[in-house]
């Protein structure tokens, strides 16, 4: 049976390339997206659509890996154009009220919210569907498998479509060209052990392509597998070594920020794609994310 086809509409998130992608597939009445993106990119997403012959009203099905606004952050606008969105248990509250997100966001990025995501709209009830872990998925011709992956968040989904995986953020960050994958672990749900648990249920799928959010569609599934575990396992290992001595958080930034540029020059990275990196995974909330781990999580034996 023949392979459908996939095409990578790249968002273009603040004028940088290979940062977001959504991922489109036509089926016999329309076309499915994976992952929306933020509010901000919305012009680009119509561009790429309009590039396929398509038009925001002819995507029938958004599925979202997570409710994180640059995955999310431009589905209830697209739910507006009538397309129906699909999301995990836990992040579907959220997108009926956005509220407490936005809010949460706002005091991240402060005025800088607008520039950065743009606008998140509140998706209808009736226009929100809620897959349960392993679920089906038919649309038209197409069959996708929802898979709770948990680990970067507690309402992510990772979804199985004919041989690929969609990871969204439970895959890593992956810039193509590059032998080099970063595990974003921004706060409030980073979970090293629930992420562990997710890759060995990923490897257990044995699909043959794995198609990250942050970004583009890869063939090497074991080494991008094997790299994130070697990602997240050296993640905590650093973080064991460096808490006891209670560093600031600001200390904290400057020794991840310094570690993580030395990796970057070991791979002999070009300045778009450190940028494309830095976009994707912003190291300043990985750091967070693991200072909470390490209060909420570690220290509480959780």
């Amino acid at each position: 049976m023949a392979k459908s086809n996939i095409v990578t509409i790249d968002l273009n998130f603040q004028n940088k390339t290979q940062a977001i992608a959504s991922y489109l597939i036509r089926h016999d009445s329309g076309a499915v997206l994976i992952e929306s993106g933020p509010g901000s990119t919305l012009p680009s997403l119509e561009a790429g659509l309009a590039k396929e012959g398509l038009s925001p009203r002819d995507i029938t099905h958004v599925l979202l890996t997570h409710i994180h606004l640059d995955h999310a952050g431009a589905a209830g606008w697209l739910s507006r154009q009538g397309a129906q969105i699909f999301v995990h248990p836990n992040g579907a509250a959220h997108m009926l009220n956005p509220e407490k997100l936005i809010a949460s966001a706002t005091r991240i990025y402060g005025d800088r919210m607008g520039t950065l995501w743009g606008e998140f709209l509140p998706v209808a009830e009736n226009q929100l569907t809620v897959p349960q872990d392993a679920e089906e998925i038919v649309i038209g011709n197409l069959k996708f498998v929802a898979i709770n992956t948990p680990g970067h968040a507690e309402h992510h989904y990772s979804y199985l479509f004919e041989d690929v995986c969609f990871s969204g953020d439970v895959g890593g960050v992956r810039i193509p060209g590059y032998p080099y994958l970063r595990a974003p672990m921004p706060p409030p749900e980073l979970h090293f052990g629930r992420w562990r648990e997710s890759i060995a249920r990923l490897r257990a799928l044995k699909f043959a392509r794995i198609a990250p959010t942050h970004f583009g569609i890869f063939d090497d599934v074991e080494w991008q597998l094997n790299e994130l575990q070697k990602n997240l396992d050296a993640a905590e290992k650093w973080l064991e070594e460096i808490m006891p001595a209670e560093p600031s958080a600001d200390e904290m930034r400057a020794k991840f920020e310094a570690w993580m540029y030395e990796q970057s020059r070991a791979q002999n990275l070009r300045e778009d794609a450190v940028q494309a990196y830095a976009l994707a995974n912003p190291l300043g909330m990985s750091v967070d994310g693991m200072i909470r781990y390490w209060k909420k999580v570690k220290m509480a034996g959780v």
